[in-house]
């Protein structure tokens, strides 16, 4: 009988015997020498997961694009009819996370993950696009990079958040140290950033960006002018810029913490490109954000995201049950809301104690 790929790992597993702590208690010794557990193996163990559902996915689709075309239409009535604004604002939020929903399904399908389809996955995904205010083409390539390169300090800057070692802080000048400092500011990073990310930013072409990329940016720069002409002969351009703008801004926000606190947080994991372990990178260079369930529900499960950084090709609505049913993702330890809050401060990557570090501690340093 042909065993399969789960049933080795439990074999792996079961064969490493007792676990011992590791890497600030993050995940087991799995990566021992003497250890059979590859990241080849644990990818082969995941890939059954990776199997997209069409139901699964067409109910997702359902339960995400439905509550969210509900809310903007709720939106409009109160703009019109004359409600107070701060409470069509304070509605924005609701609407903004399950626009986070629609941009974790536009994540899938850039992986070619939601359906087996990779048309279908596209068309999807550009209008996910259209409607997050992000090329499909652009994204999907600037993404995949930083799969390839996550957790390598060789290979930063397409992709992540911009991250200086001690080192290279310490020998910049005064200008760039100044304008780090400002993109690691909380208020820039996680409220005006994300408006220029999404608004402006993501309106142009990435340096090095091929033709397709270039003609997807100019496709969903166009639609976007067609959806906005066409609030602007309905609901009129006034309406439409005051539900729009707080929306993309809440989602933006979250959507920026989520993807910061995934690879930013005490004990994550990165090294020199030759240096570089993949099974670390997975498990200690993502994190498993344990969110309540109605949060992890809103962003799609993407707060398991070692498991989407060891198969990225596993659909977002099959991260849980992954997880439920492989012990060796379950041992990276988790990390609380509470416990993320502290990654606002950890600004720079210090290569001595290999750890993220506060600009506040560089006194202590021993350099």
């Amino acid at each position: 009988m042909v065993e399969s790929p789960l049933f080795q790992l439990h074999v792996f597993i079961f064969e490493m015997g007792t676990y011992r702590s590791k890497e600030a208690g993050m995940i087991a010794d799995a990566t021992d020498d003497n250890s059979p557990l590859t990241i080849t193996a644990l990818q082969q163990a995941l890939a059954i997961y990776g199997r997209p559902d069409l139901k699964k996915a067409t109910w997702q689709i359902i339960d995400t694009f439905v509550p969210y075309a509900a809310l903007w239409v709720l939106l409009v009535f109160m703009v019109q009819y004359g409600y107070p604004y701060w409470i069509t604002l304070a509605m924005t939020i609701p609407a903004g996370t399950f626009l986070v929903r629609i941009f974790i399904i536009f994540h899938d399908c850039c992986h070619g993950s939601f359906f087996t389809s990779l048309r279908a996955n596209r068309i999807l995904g550009n209008i996910c696009g259209i409607l997050t205010f992000t090329s499909f083409e652009s994204w999907r390539a600037s993404h995949l990079v930083h799969h390839a390169t996550a957790g390598d300090l060789d290979r930063r800057g397409v992709g992540d958040v911009n991250t200086m070692t001690v080192e290279e802080y310490l020998s910049s000048p005064g200008l760039k140290r100044l304008a780090y400092r400002l993109y690691r500011n909380p208020f820039i990073m996680f409220f005006l950033g994300p408006a220029y990310m999404f608004l402006i930013d993501q309106r142009f072409s990435r340096k090095g960006a091929k033709k397709n990329e270039k003609y997807n940016v100019f496709f969903t720069n166009i639609a976007i002018i067609a959806v906005i002409a066409g609030a602007s002969f309905t609901i009129g351009l006034k309406t439409y810029l005051m539900i729009q703008l707080p929306i993309m801004l809440v989602a933006g926000a979250i959507g920026i913490w989520m993807f910061y606190i995934q690879h930013q947080f005490a004990g994550v994991y990165w090294a020199r490109h030759n240096e570089r372990d993949p099974l670390k990178v997975a498990l200690l260079g993502s994190s498993y954000y344990k969110l309540p369930k109605v949060l992890q529900w809103l962003t799609g499960n993407i707060g398991l995201h070692h498991i989407h950084h060891i198969r990225p090709r596993i659909p977002n609505y099959n991260l849980q049950q992954c997880y439920d049913e492989v012990p060796a993702v379950q041992t990276v330890k988790p990390l609380t809301v509470r416990q993320s809050l502290k990654s606002v401060w950890m600004n720079m990557w210090d290569e001595n104690s290999h750890s993220l570090v506060s600009f506040r501690s560089l006194k202590a340093l021993p350099h």
